[in-house]
């Protein structure tokens, strides 16, 4: 079995040439002459420096220079770190990160970091705008890369003045670049999401009529718990213990009515700790489901080869405890599908020998008008969850103004909740009516 190694530097002497020297990040740092106070004492500030968690001493990035894959990787490793919840799990932002760099690494990862200037990060830009990217979210990833050697220059990566330069690319602007704009979040018809409720089951038709009548984000709603709500007044208040703004210090606390009472209370269990909307409870609900609806008597043997063939025995992942972004958004989508089924001559087909043509088939089916068609009628049929915080806010705004839009969304200024708030233009279309 090999020793393991020894990750504290040692005071070593070079007898060659009579210096002191320590073996630091892979490399041999000199530390001037042996048994002198000044080699002991610039030791002991690299003992301290490796204590308080910094990745490299200023003195071994001083003589060496750093590619840009090395400034990534330690960037990468402190953002897995840092960017994790109270509960230390993690945001999408080192996913966000990895998106964002990944033309960086590609294009310039073996160029030494301190070359990185305002032209390669134009190019990396570029490599956005080919990838046909919206503005606003090119300009999310150039901010990202920018911030990404910011914090190499806190560390003593790189010079200030790599980040300084770089500070100077100016983000895109609207209406003066090709670059495609991305469509506004807008409001959801309600009589979409009526004929799409029909279609969901108990647990995740809750969290859209939770949604609904609360205004709160999608997270909000799928981390909802018993034990996170104060029910000693007539409305009660649920304080999230995760929220987009937690790590900046705010509180949020999502009031909810007699209609958004009556519906969690459906939900409760013994258990206050228990998310109320649950992937797992839906699952035993629905085999329950199935059990007392059934046809035929439950012989014993039959309850044995019953379990292997039961819906989801097999599955590698069982269903967990709450529901995740991508799993709630998957299951509206599914909705959507059945409930406004494609036209006939655009949906998926049968083969010859029976079976449904596979999605990849069906793709390959299509002709490049055909594609623009389903494109369209799916823009036209299908909603995703945080529509219906941009619904409940306008219908707020709608009623009561936008200081309550801004109370009920949890905004700090009125200009953010304008963003999710449509102005009431029938309003607008009566002054003008009557004073144009």
């Amino acid at each position: 079995m090999p020793r393991p190694k020894n990750e504290v530097p040692v005071y070593k002497h070079h007898k060659s040439t009579g210096l002191a020297r320590c073996w630091v990040n892979g490399r041999w740092v000199s530390l001037g002459k042996y048994g002198s106070a000044e080699s002991k004492a610039e030791f002991e500030r690299i003992l301290a420096e490796l204590r308080s968690g910094v990745p490299a001493t200023s003195v071994a990035v001083a003589s060496e220079s750093l590619t840009v894959d090395q400034i990534l990787l330690v960037f990468l490793k402190h953002a897995n770190e840092h960017y994790r919840r109270a509960d230390s799990t993690p945001t999408d932002q080192v996913v966000e990160y990895k998106r964002a760099l990944a033309p960086v690494h590609k294009i310039y990862g073996h160029v030494p970091a301190m070359e990185f200037g305002p032209l390669a990060l134009k190019t990396v830009r570029k490599a956005y705008i080919d990838a046909g990217i919206c503005r606003t979210l090119i300009n999310s990833r150039i901010g990202k890369v920018k911030r990404v050697f910011k914090w190499a220059v806190s560390e003593q990566l790189v010079p200030v003045a790599v980040y300084t330069a770089l500070a100077t690319v100016e983000g895109l602007k609207e209406g003066r670049t090709s670059v495609r704009e991305s469509e506004p979040v807008r409001p959801v018809d309600p009589a979409v999401v009526e004929a799409t409720l029909a279609r969901l089951n108990r647990h995740v038709r809750g969290l859209v009529e939770f949604q609904r009548l609360t205004a709160c984000r999608p997270g909000e709603a799928m981390s909802l718990r018993q034990c996170d709500i104060d029910m000693t007044g007539d409305v009660w208040l649920y304080r999230p213990p995760q929220h987009k703004t937690k790590h900046k210090g705010k509180k949020r606390t999502i009031a909810i009515g007699p209609k958004g009472q009556e519906l969690i209370k459906g939900f409760f269990t013994e258990n206050a700790s228990d998310y109320l909307f649950s992937p797992s409870r839906a699952a035993e609900e629905y085999q329950a489901a199935r059990a007392a609806n059934r046809k035929t008597p439950l012989y014993p043997s039959h309850v044995k080869s019953n379990a292997s063939r039961r819906v989801g025995a097999n599955r590698k992942r069982k269903p967990r405890e709450r529901y995740g972004r991508q799993s709630y958004l998957t299951a509206i989508e599914r909705a959507c599908d059945r409930a406004f089924p494609l036209p006939a001559d655009l949906a998926r087909k049968r083969k010859d020998n029976g079976r449904m043509e596979t999605p990849a088939e069906w793709r390959k089916r299509l002709s490049a008008d055909e594609r623009e068609r389903v494109k369209a009628w799916r823009e036209k049929h299908q909603w995703f969850p945080y529509q219906l915080r941009h619904t409940a806010a306008t219908e707020i705004r709608r009623r009561h103004g936008l200081e309550s839009a801004q109370v009920a969304l949890g905004h700090a200024h009125a200009k953010t909740s304008e963003i999710y708030a449509e102005k009431n233009e029938g309003l607008a279309a009566k002054v003008a009516a009557e004073i144009g």
